[in-house]
């Protein structure tokens, strides 16, 4: 019966005849935005309870109408909160309700930035309607992502024959790569584009001759480090 040679035993350090290397590798890209978040609140008020509801829920099927015409633009829209709350008079021995408030808030993610600057110029001509955003971004699946992984792997390939090198040696094996972190650069998200709710008067009727709003994307950074540790063959340091 054939035994099976042990393995050799793992030096984490390395040895003389197995000396370890251990680089790091970034990668840091630059890409235009794929896709563009903003919010929409819509916002009622009445004194009657049932009339603050009945105007909240027109305004907001009438925002979802417009947003939706604007087909496959649209990946993705959703209703976040709904509140309808009292308000109470100030003074008085007894707690009167003066007006009730009502809002609503929807949030739209968009791939076509002309498509949003229309949209947003739109949405800004509603009564009681707030916008805030855009926030650029890529997509979770973009492939920029892998892109700056494979960059941080190239990178520290390069540095580590680049010291295998210097000692007039060759590298020999790869031990270990650990991912230290994708990150993308959410601090350039967020662009100056916020319309205040509109005062309350004559419903403004959307019309699609509107000038779209004139939109600069933030370009987007994704960052990448990995580390490797290689053995060398031993290099004639004599």
């Amino acid at each position: 019966m054939t035994e099976t040679p042990a393995a050799a035993p793992h030096h984490p350090y390395g040895t003389p005849t197995a000396p370890h290397l251990t680089v790091r590798g970034e990668a840091h890209l630059e890409t235009d935005p794929e896709i563009a978040h903003i919010t929409i609140t819509l916002t009622a008020r009445n004194t009657d309870r049932r009339t603050t509801l009945d105007d909240l829920t027109h305004r907001n099927t009438t925002t979802l109408d417009l947003i939706r015409t604007y087909g496959d633009a649209i990946e993705k829209l959703e209703t976040g909160t709904l509140a309808i709350r009292p308000e109470l008079t100030r003074h008085g021995r007894t707690e009167c309700i003066r007006a009730y408030h009502g809002n609503v808030q929807l949030t739209a993610t968009l791939n076509d930035f002309t498509a949003l600057g229309e949209l947003l110029t739109r949405l800004a001509d509603h009564d009681l309607t707030r916008i805030d955003g855009p926030w650029w971004a890529l997509r979770p699946t973009s492939p920029v992502h892998a892109a700056a992984r494979r960059q941080a792997v190239h990178e520290a390939l390069q540095r580590a024959r680049a010291y295998a090198d210097a000692l007039d040696t060759r590298l020999d094996a790869l031990l270990e790569l650990n991912d230290i972190g994708t990150q993308h650069g959410l601090h350039t998200n967020r662009a100056a584009f916020a319309a205040p709710a509109m005062p309350f008067g004559a419903a403004a009727e959307a019309t699609t001759d509107t000038t779209p709003l004139d939109l600069e994307p933030v370009r987007q950074t994704v960052d990448a480090q990995v580390e490797a540790s290689f053995t060398l063959i031993p290099p004639d340091l004599g």
